[in-house]
């Protein structure tokens, strides 16, 4: 996936290259966007769909990630998110740093050289699990308290546990990140948006095309530019990780019923585009996250 994103400026306050920050509301927005800032993202509360550099997954509460500099992303929440139900709230702690900010002198000595080449793996993007990763949690729950030196050490210390930790799985394949227009950002936007709340429906290539003002010839060269994917493509993906989350949540639910709630016509479609995708049928799938009996008592 290579869509064009939106610059977003951290609003940091005073002098500081960093900022640590707690939020509830009722979603995590709707922007694809980038920001220079290195970010720490816990995901305190929330479910839904993550869109990280080329990678499109299901993410959830309790999940970590390190978001390199320039990467795009974006967590588009699931629909209740957006109903206004004021029990229904998202809620993650975010932690973003410049890849200088302990200082340009100390990013040049040799003893940075392992926090250079974890910011350079960073631009994937990591999915933080593990021992390090309730370490670093913890330390993050702690930084939204702290202020000055204090807050400053605590970053350190959340890096210091990534460099040598066996704990990361790469999200998203290397991404080269072009600034684009205003116009062409918030083209894209709208595009995206309509396929993440319509995607249970049939979106023919002339409506999808209407939402991007363009014609269907245009649209489908304009969207494969942009995405490096085919609309059908990216339509598919979209709905087989939707169709993941409900395999896991939905146990009782047949795989017939989550076919059809996630935008697919018929089941042959439906089993034949999840293997292509996943790797494994939907049966088999689920089963990976059924325990068995034995070791629930």
């Amino acid at each position: 996936m290579n869509m064009k994103p939106h610059f977003h400026l951290v609003p940091r306050t005073g002098e500081f290259p960093y900022l640590c920050r707690q939020h509830t509301l009722p979603n995590f927005g709707t922007n694809w966007h980038y920001h220079p800032e290195l970010e720490f993202h816990y995901i305190i509360r929330g479910e839904g769909v993550r869109f990280i550099g080329d990678n499109i997954s299901n993410f959830d509460s309790g999940e970590l990630l390190l978001i390199g500099e320039n990467l795009p992303h974006m967590w588009r929440c699931n629909q209740e998110y957006f109903l206004g139900n004021p029990d229904v709230t998202a809620e993650s702690i975010v932690v973003q740093f410049l890849s200088d900010f302990m200082g340009k002198d100390f990013m040049a000595k040799r003893e940075a050289a392992s926090i250079h080449l974890l910011f350079d793996r960073a631009k994937n993007g990591f999915v933080i699990r593990g021992k390090v990763k309730k370490q670093i949690v913890e330390l993050m729950r702690n930084a939204i308290q702290a202020d000055g030196l204090d807050q400053l050490l605590l970053i350190i210390n959340m890096i210091r546990l990534l460099i040598n930790s066996n704990d990361l799985t790469p999200i998203s394949t290397k991404w080269t990140n072009d600034h684009v227009n205003l116009e062409e950002t918030q083209r894209i936007n709208r595009v995206y948006n309509y396929i993440l709340t319509n995607y249970t429906e049939e979106i023919s290539l002339k409506e999808i095309a209407a939402v991007a003002h363009l014609t269907v010839t245009s649209f489908c060269r304009y969207f494969k530019i942009m995405t490096k994917k085919t609309f059908k493509d990216f339509l598919i993906e979209v709905r087989i990780n939707h169709a993941k989350r409900m395999l896991i949540e939905k146990k009782q639910s047949t795989t017939e019923a989550i076919c059809f709630s996630c935008g697919f016509n018929n089941r042959s479609n439906f089993f034949k585009h999840f293997k292509e995708i996943v790797g494994c049928t939907p049966a088999e799938y689920q089963r990976q996250f059924i325990r068995p009996f034995f070791e629930t008592i």
